[in-house]
Order: structure tokens, then C-alpha cells, then sequence
């Protein structure tokens, strides 16, 4: 096989994978049909199936999509930011600020998927590593504040919840829910909780 046609076949994959954001966002995870993803791809739907053998495998994808998505936005906004502890904190509400406010086909998908996980054990299981190393990182930001471990995995929990939160409140009524100000008051309650433990 040429460069080339691994060049072709990755393109396709990415065209697959966006088609299949696309309907997500518009019909969810259970009004998606794979007849859906080619027309928005401008394939046929057997072609999908070389890439994706089933709508499950295809799905499965589209979340490790919003998985790694969620990692690249952390990692650059990492990279340019300070080294406060209000700066290091602000990374991850600025991630989650990201999909809420500019890439919602991903926050909502990623929604879309934690509902899936009721009923679907990979799902369930992509979400448990997923959110594993979310607050992992956050707990490893935190400890390097000499914040006590059971506190920093702790603190690690809550900013997550924090994070999911202002999905839910954001995305259902965005003229109501002022998020900058939800995450600078996220920031000092949890500097508090760290200068007060």
C-alpha cells in the first residue's frame, strides 16, 4: 500500500467521522443511522462499512473523537498558560469552556454518549477511562500545589462535576447561565478549599 492511498484512507475516515458528528449532533447517538452518515459524506453506505464495520464500531470512534479532542484543547491551552494555580485550573474550565461555547457537536455528543452508557458496556467503559484520566490530571495538577493526595483526588471529583454542570445548565439556557462568571467563581472555591484545608 502507498503513502498515498494511507493518506486517502485516513481523509476518509476523518470525512466518515464528521459526517457521523454531524447527524449526532442533529438526530443523537439513537436517531443515527449509518444511511444518515453517507448521504452527509457523500458516500455509499457500503463504503462506510470498509472503515466501520458496524454502527456500534463507528460510534465508538466518534467518542474517542471527542475524547482525544477534549486532551488536544487541554494540551495547547496548557502550553500557554502560566504557572499559578489560577492559571493551571483555568486549563481545564478553559477545555470545557471550549466545547460548551464554540464545539458544542462535541459537548453534546459527549452528553449523548454518557446516556448511551446506561446501556452499552464499551461505552460505559471508554467513559470510566476517559474520566479516570481527567481527573487524574487535574489530582497531579493539584498535588503539584502540595495539595494532599485523598484532597487533590477529591477536589479532582468535584471540578469534574463542576465541569459536566455547567453543560447541563449552559446548553439547555445559554442567555441565563453566564459561564465566565460560573468558572471564575468555580476558581476561588476551589482555592479556597485548598488555602482552607
Amino acid at each position: 500500500m502507498t503513502e498515498g492511498k494511507y493518506a486517502r484512507e485516513e481523509n476518509t475516515e476523518e470525512r466518515i467521522l464528521d459526517a457521523a458528528f454531524d447527524v449526532v449532533y442533529e438526530k443523537t447517538i439513537s436517531g443515527t443511522r449509518m444511511a444518515l452518515i453517507a448521504e452527509r459524506a457523500g458516500m455509499f453506505q457500503s463504503n462506510i462499512h470498509y472503515y466501520f464495520k458496524s454502527k456500534h464500531e463507528l460510534m465508538l470512534a466518534v467518542q474517542k473523537k471527542v475524547f482525544d479532542r477534549c486532551a488536544e484543547l487541554q494540551e495547547a491551552l496548557l502550553s500557554s498558560c502560566g504557572s499559578s494555580l489560577p492559571e493551571r485550573i483555568g486549563v481545564f474550565w478553559g477545555q470545557k469552556r471550549e466545547f460548551i461555547v464554540n464545539e458544542q457537536r462535541y459537548d453534546f455528543a459527549e452528553l449523548d454518549f454518557w446516556v448511551q452508557a446506561r446501556v452499552d458496556e464499551a461505552v460505559k467503559a471508554a467513559f470510566v477511562d476517559s474520566f479516570r484520566v481527567w481527573r487524574g490530571k487535574i489530582a497531579s495538577m493539584l498535588k503539584e500545589f502540595q495539595v494532599p493526595d485523598e484532597r487533590a483526588e477529591m477536589l479532582a471529583a468535584v471540578m469534574t462535576s463542576m465541569m459536566e454542570g455547567a453543560s447541563f445548565q449552559y446548553l439547555i439556557d445559554p442567555a441565563a447561565f453566564d459561564i465566565d462568571a460560573y468558572f471564575d467563581y468555580c476558581t476561588q472555591m476551589v482555592i479556597r478549599e485548598i488555602r482552607n484545608g
